[in-house]
């Protein structure tokens, strides 16, 4: 390993190692021990692809998130299987209702880190609005603003949530 490598998995480390620990544990119902596994694998294969490592830092961090993602949707899956019982065992429609809510945790904890990146009027909005289903009148009264005021801010918000999202490596 060069110097220059060195220096970059520093500054990778430096400049993402806590927000990444932070997201992992999120992501494992905060297991610090797991997290600290999955965080370490993710920093190896960002290791194992230093040119993914070499972009902004806004790229280089959603490629780490989605890294972490994956290792741990691939453990959720193997810890899954049990060897007394074959997927074979399991009916189809079982099998999809399960990988059908596991996708939809993973997803809505991925949401929930993308919503710590939108400023308090945004996320404000984007929960009364979609969270808890208040109409746009409701969360006007609510935040004493103007109903134009709130509807341009849910569109600003959801804007926003899709570029977080995608810097996470998330796609629609």
């Amino acid at each position: 390993m060069t110097k220059d490598e060195v220096a970059l998995m520093q500054q990778v480390h430096d400049e993402h190692a806590d927000v990444l620990w932070r997201f992992c544990l999120s992501l494992v119902g905060n297991d610090r021990g797991h997290a600290e596994d999955v965080t370490q694998e993710t920093l190896l294969r960002a290791w194992r692809h230093p040119s993914v490592l070499e972009g902004p830092p806004a790229a280089v961090r959603s490629w780490l998130f989605t890294v972490a993602r994956n290792i741990v949707i691939d453990d959720w899956r193997r810890q899954r299987s049990h060897p007394e019982t074959t997927v074979a065992d399991v009916p189809e429609q079982r099998r999809s209702q399960e990988d059908d809510a596991s996708d939809q945790l993973l997803l809505s904890w991925v949401v929930a880190e993308a919503l710590t990146h939108l400023s308090a009027d945004h996320r404000t909005v984007l929960l009364e609005c979609y969270y808890r289903g208040r109409p746009v009148a409701e969360v006007a009264r609510r935040l004493g603003v103007p109903e134009g005021t709130v509807k341009s801010r849910t569109h600003y918000a959801l804007r926003a949530l899709r570029l977080a999202l995608e810097e996470m490596g998330v796609s629609a």
